[in-house]
């Protein structure tokens, strides 16, 4: 499923808060039904990405929050993924020191993404740096990895521009971006 991403085709925010952590909108869906689809800005949970807020988005769960792996058959997959990105453009606009991100909660949409930004490459361009993330395990140079007290070894994130001639069967952990 392509996605064209257009910030002048989207929805109307229902909902938005002051601060542009949270927005709302309605999605009309192929059945007729509207749903209610959420769009939060978060920080990042790990204290190795300072700086990174992540970008979730999903139908409400009704209590504030929303499902991030609920499958909807959107009339306009384009517009709701342009609303999502826009809103995140205008979070990054109010924040420039700050980086967005976005994470599939499952192969298929972090597929979508990653396809997301390859085909919208021209158009991203204009606002955003992309950029994707892996996590690595140190190996010293002894032949042992980085470990903590408990033997459990420690992921690291690296940062990399991001690289259009990745394949979709190479995909990165974490897909951020910050303004251009």
């Amino acid at each position: 499923m392509p996605v064209t991403i257009n910030f002048e085709e989207t929805y109307p925010a229902i909902n938005l808060k002051s601060d542009l952590s949270q927005m709302s909108f309605e999605s009309p869906q192929k059945d007729g039904t509207i749903r209610l689809i959420i769009v939060r800005v978060d920080p990042h949970p790990d204290p190795l990405l300072p700086n990174v807020f992540n970008l979730g988005f999903g139908p409400s769960d009704k209590n504030g929050g929303f499902h991030d792996t609920m499958r909807l058959k959107h009339l306009d997959n384009n517009k709701v993924f342009s609303t999502v990105l826009f809103h995140g453009l205008n979070f990054l606009e109010e924040n420039s020191q700050l980086v967005m991100g976005v994470d599939g909660s499952d192969d298929i949409r972090a597929t979508l993404y990653h396809l997301m930004f390859k085909t919208n490459r021209n158009y991203l361009d204009e606002f955003f740096t992309p950029l994707g993330i892996d996590w690595y395990v140190r190996i010293y140079r002894n032949g042992k990895y980085d470990a903590d007290a408990q033997g459990n070894y420690i992921a690291k994130p690296r940062s990399e521009p991001f690289d259009y001639q990745r394949s979709r069967h190479d995909l990165y952990r974490y897909y951020t971006f910050r303004l251009r």
